[in-house]
């Protein structure tokens, strides 16, 4: 079964936006555990505005399901990631101040730099994952930089399914095809939702995790947590 990773970002924007502890995000990532999901999500970024470095601190210490830190390499990304050892640390090309991410990696173009942090990452214990588009060309390339999986790019899939399914899955079945022929793990995130994850899981046999926080944080405001992660889980069977 492909596993389920909430990313409780919007979480911790919640959080902050009043300054105390109100969502608790240790709390929330918790009961994501409870109620179903095999993997925590944060993406802490240079300004903090949602997740804080003391929060990946303390929810490394509690989380008993796949933590995975993702975020642009800069030395104090990796020097967080070493310090806190999660399951696996996705490397995305964000700037400083991006709201989002809105493209995966140039593999070939920054090649050596993407082949140390591999290696760096792998001396310390941690799997490493790189964002890329559907693109075959840039999925061999992060094999041959050492990365153990990918994750696909999805809002480009997203905005196109509604009107066409099947010209929207094409390039990733064929990014997850060549996944599979370089011997690498395949993840999956951006705008993945209950109406879209279904269909994309199943033409994607070979799909190890998606990430989800964005929707499935919207979904819960409606849902509650417990019914939305449940629902999710039902797109993944």
């Amino acid at each position: 079964m492909t596993r389920l990773s909430v990313n409780i970002n919007k979480v911790a924007t919640l959080r902050n936006a009043r300054g105390e502890n109100n969502p608790d995000v240790v709390r929330f990532a918790l009961d994501c555990e409870a109620f179903g999901a095999q993997g925590i999500t944060v993406h802490p970024r240079p300004d903090e505005r949602h997740i804080r470095r003391s929060d990946v601190a303390a929810l490394k210490e509690v989380i008993a399901t796949e933590f995975n830190i993702e975020g642009y390499p800069s030395e104090d990304f990796l020097q967080l990631v070493e310090r806190t050892h999660p399951a696996q640390a996705t490397l995305v090309p964000d700037a400083p101040g991006q709201l989002t991410s809105d493209s995966g990696w140039d593999v070939v173009a920054n090649a050596d730099m993407l082949r140390q942090i591999c290696r760096r990452l792998h001396s310390a214990g941690v799997r490493t994952s790189i964002f890329v588009a559907a693109d075959p060309a840039q999925v061999r390339a992060a094999a041959e930089v050492g990365a153990d999986r990918v994750e696909l790019y999805t809002k480009p899939y997203a905005d196109l399914y509604p009107t066409d399914p099947a010209r929207a899955i094409a390039p990733f079945i064929e990014a997850a095809a060549e996944a599979a022929r370089c011997g690498i793990g395949l993840n999956a995130g951006h705008d993945l939702s209950l109406q879209n994850l279904a269909y994309f899981h199943r033409n994607i046999p070979n799909l190890d995790e998606v990430s989800i926080g964005h929707a499935l944080i919207c979904d819960a405001l409606y849902l509650g947590i417990r019914q939305t992660i449940a629902e999710y889980l039902d797109c993944l069977r």
